[in-house]
Formats: structure tokens, sequence, C-alpha cells
């Protein structure tokens, strides 16, 4: 790669599960992220059990980091079903939600387009859920089938010059390794996948495997990043996309 080649530096971490009894656990490390990243991208599960109280703890952590902070839900996120209220109380506090929609963020070198949808269960080829049978088993394969076209329509009219795809559930097995197989179906979607390669996207961003892989890469060629707390081992990871060229 040419040394004069333009970059853009993206942070992200997901299922920071915070809590008021995790206040200051990342502020530290927080504080020298604008010399590091252009935008932190948090890939869902920023509460542990989709509490007010537990989002306004993130929001008091991540909020104040010196960049934009962009992000999507979890499941834990969903628990209480308050999803909605935490929606709003992230974005009163400047951090932008996204769920099958997308924002660009400006940088003194290029713009970096997020599409962004939490995802959810499925499976994958060979081992996902059948769209047959009881009504129950039909509606939560069909609530996988939408998720990734909920992705796809997040990328509609996204334009920018890197684009990311930020989920919480995983598009790939790869970066499922070290989580039991037996467990994948509950942990990903390769519909979303397929979407992310539709899109021809630069970059995909994921958390929920706790146990999972940092490192992988769709069958379109695009990289894959399990962002996990407990993967990445830290408060956030950074990667650093080439203007027209995937990392």
């Amino acid at each position: 790669m040419n040394v004069d080649t333009p970059m853009v530096r993206i942070a992200a971490v997901g299922d920071v599960h915070m809590a008021d009894d995790l206040r200051g656990r990342y502020s530290s490390a927080l504080a020298a992220l604008p010399d590091q990243a252009d935008v932190l991208l948090v890939a869902g599960d920023l509460t542990q059990h989709g509490l007010l109280e537990e989002a306004a703890a993130f929001v008091a952590e991540f909020a104040p980091c010196g960049v934009p902070v962009v992000t999507v839900l979890g499941n834990h996120d969903y628990h209480s079903g308050r999803e909605s209220m935490i929606r709003e109380l992230l974005e009163r506090g400047g951090i932008t939600v996204l769920e099958g929609e997308n924002t660009v963020v400006n940088t003194p070198n290029g713009r970096i387009g997020v599409a962004g949808a939490k995802g959810f269960c499925l499976g994958f080829t060979g081992r996902c859920a059948a769209n047959f049978g009881e009504v129950q088993m039909k509606a939560f394969t069909q609530h996988g089938i939408d998720s990734a076209a909920t992705l796809r329509q997040a990328f509609d009219d996204l334009d920018a010059d890197v684009r990311v795809a930020l989920t919480h559930f995983a598009p790939i097995t790869e970066t499922l390794h070290g989580e039991p197989a037996e467990i994948w179906p509950f942990l990903g979607n390769h519909l979303l996948g397929e979407a992310i390669d539709a899109a021809e996207a630069d970059l995909a961003i994921h958390g929920h495997a706790h146990s999972g892989t940092e490192r992988g890469t769709t069958p379109g060629g695009v990289p894959v990043r399990n962002v996990a707390q407990p993967v990445i081992q830290s408060a956030y990871a950074v990667y650093e996309l080439p203007i027209g060229a995937r990392v």
C-alpha cells in the first residue's frame, strides 16, 4: 500500500454490559480515543438487563469520549422491554443509535459510513432454522430473515468513502470459533453475511460471541471483526481502513 494512502481509524467494542458498579471502568482508556480513532462503534449489549439506569451509566461513561459514538442495541438491551426508551436516552446523550438506518461521520481523511442493525439468530448454511412447521418456529425464523433485510435497508443510499456494517449478532461462523458449535445458530445469521457482501462493505463489526474469535472474512471477502469486550480484552480495538481498499 502506498504510504500516502489516506486512512480512517475506527475504534470498536461491544458487550460492555454497563451498570452503576462499572462506572469508571473504561473512562481512562476512552480519554485517549481522540488521538487514536475518528469514531467509536459499539456493537450492542450496552447494558446488562436493559434497564434505563444501566443505559444512563453507559452514556455517562462513553458519551464524553471525544469522538462520535455510533451504536446498535443488543439482546440484553431488549431484555426489559425498554429498548425504545434506551434509544431515546442514548440519543439525548449525543449517541447515534441505528436500526435499519445509516449515518456518515466526516473525518479529515474521508467519510465513514455506518449501516447498523441488531440482527438476530437463524444459523448458518446447512445448520439454520427452517421457515416451516409450528407458528412459533415460523415466527423465530422470519425474525431472523427480517433482521437481514433490515441490515440491507440500512445500506440503502449510504454514500461514503468507506462503508461499515455494524451488528450485534454475527454474520459468519469464523468469528464464533471458541463458542460451542451447538449454540452458533443462536449467535448469528448467514443472511447478515449475505447482506454485507451484497452491499460490498469495507468492514463488518459485531459482538455477542463472548468466547469467539476476533477476525474472520465473509464469503465475499469482507473483513469481519468480533469486538465483544471479552474477546478483544480492552476498552476498544482500533482498525485502520485505507480509502478505496479493504483492511
